[in-house]
């Protein structure tokens, strides 16, 4: 229980221990003015009856407050939730866009990667067609002047090599 609980409920025995203790000073009748009107009643019941119909005011006025509190907070909930999804939502789309992406970007790479693999490897074969054509040529040439060397030889003249044209 709440100390503001405790504090009314010790309050409201306070005034019913009063109002019993006091009962025949309450329920004495006397005559009361209302401005225009005299009328012979007990003072202490008009007392407490005021008393009564403004605690059950104040009771219904703390009710009211409490359920419009409970309703926005209700609605304060429910907005959350709302946005809490539509968040969820835009972040689950955001990571859909990112996967797209890399996922785009990755292809593009590996498209690269091969035509630059492409490339490298046709240039291999070209620089491989070179080599075996500079060493065929090379071969040829060789075998030119093996050739002279020994048309040399058997007529023996000396040896000037030619370089071939």
């Amino acid at each position: 229980m709440k100390i503001r609980s405790a504090l009314l409920l010790i309050l409201v025995l306070a005034f019913a221990a009063f109002a019993f203790l006091n009962w025949s000073a309450f329920i004495t009748p006397t005559i009361l003015s209302l401005g225009f009107v005299q009328v012979q009643a007990s003072l202490g019941l008009v007392m407490l009856g005021l008393l009564a119909c403004f605690a059950t005011l104040f009771l219904v006025f703390v009710v009211y407050l409490q359920s419009s509190v409970l309703l926005d907070t209700r609605r304060n909930a429910k907005e959350l939730q709302a946005n809490r999804e539509l968040a969820d939502k835009a972040e689950a789309s955001r990571f859909t866009e990112l996967r797209a992406f890399l996922e785009t970007e990755l292809k593009r790479q590996l498209d690269q990667v091969a035509e630059s693999r492409v490339l490298i490897l046709e240039r291999l074969d070209q620089l491989d067609r070179d080599l075996r054509f500079s060493v065929e040529e090379s071969g040829n040439i060789l075998t030119a002047y093996i050739g002279e060397l020994e048309g040399r030889l058997e007529k023996g003249d000396k040896f000037i090599p030619h370089p071939p044209s």
